[in-house]
């Protein structure tokens, strides 16, 4: 396992530092372990510039884990929220399964639209 960084298959927009959320708090609150800090860095990507080319780029590579674009990551797939340890009760079983399906249905919707703006790019 290489951890070199992957090349980006498409040019990243410039934008100003200041506008990354995930430039200017702890990197790690974007990998944590508490289901709390996740919800917070999801909340965090929310004004992000860059949000649907991140979610985009993170659905391609199946990242493993963490906050990518506004979405949890987790085993290569978006999960809708991360549990806390323990047994979960039913009725936060029925609603996980509804909120994977809204979240899955949001990174298609986000590499469509990235794929279009890249289209777009190319043909101007």
């Amino acid at each position: 396992m290489s951890l070199a960084p992957a090349p980006t298959l498409r040019p990243a927009p410039r934008v100003g530092q200041d506008a990354l959320p995930c430039r200017n708090f702890d990197p790690d609150l974007w990998f944590s372990d508490a289901p709390a800090q996740l919800e917070l860095a999801k909340s965090l990507c929310g004004g992000c510039p860059l949000r649907l080319e991140c979610l985009a780029g993170a659905a391609e590579r199946q990242e493993p884990w963490g906050v990518w674009g506004g979405e949890i990551f987790e085993h290569g797939q978006v999960v809708a929220r991360k549990r806390p340890r323990g047994r979960p009760r039913k009725e936060d079983v029925a609603r996980d399964a509804a909120l994977r399906d809204e979240a899955a249905a949001r990174t298609a919707r986000a590499v469509e639209a990235v794929d279009a703006r890249q289209a777009l790019r190319l043909a101007a």
